[in-house]
């Protein structure tokens, strides 16, 4: 049978006890370190949401560093982890390591120091409506679904809005569509606050 421990990224350390196998992500987790490398899910913020509020419990004053790289997803989960994220009394920086896309940007809004590596991108966008289909609905039906998709994007563009030190106005026309933001790009626009290794805002962790 084959152990959990050789399908994870593995160190092995020794101690008094003799030789100890410890998983890479428990160990960076001891470092404030973590990481949301998946589509935003009702499961992955559950998840990221223990560890930010293990984190912030365990030193409320000590730094924590969120790791991007997410394609987005479903709204009203990734809303909620913002919401505590801005609430947590420890500093929060998170780092675009890829691709932090839809909610995954929002998410990355939420640190106060916003860190992109150099070839990483940003994308940010109005909600799109759920899934189901609106064949059969009835025209209340649909102008309740609309209304609530505009509220959606409300929050959305006031989020960006503010950390970008933009006007709603201004975001709006923009996440009318895809947009996407190299570093450099982010950084003019205000959705980062640093480039990796740049002269040009350099972010180091």
């Amino acid at each position: 049978m084959t152990s959990i421990y050789s399908q994870q990224p593995c160190i092995i350390r020794e101690n008094a006890r003799g030789y100890e196998r410890i998983q890479i992500e428990d160990e960076l987790m001891q470092n404030r370190e973590i990481f949301l490398t998946d589509p935003v899910s009702p499961d992955t913020m559950n998840s990221l949401l223990k560890q930010l509020m293990f984190l912030n419990r365990d030193d409320p004053a000590k730094e924590i560093i969120l790791y991007i790289n997410s394609p987005g997803g479903e709204v009203q989960s990734g809303i909620a982890v913002f919401d505590y994220m801005k609430l947590m009394s420890a500093p929060l920086t998170t780092v675009c390591i890829g691709t932090a896309a839809s909610m995954g940007a929002i998410l990355f809004l939420a640190g106060s120091r916003r860190i992109m590596t150099r070839h990483s991108r940003i994308m940010i966008h109005d909600p799109a409506p759920g899934g189901g289909s609106l064949e059969g609905m009835k025209p209340a039906e649909i102008e309740k679904r609309l209304e609530n998709l505009k509220q959606t994007r409300d929050v959305i563009c006031g989020i960006i809005a503010e950390a970008a030190g933009r006007t709603l106005e201004e975001v709006m026309s923009v996440t009318c569509e895809d947009s996407w933001f190299d570093a450099e790009e982010a950084l003019q626009y205000g959705l980062a606050t640093e480039i990796m290794g740049s002269q040009k805002g350099a972010g180091q962790i």
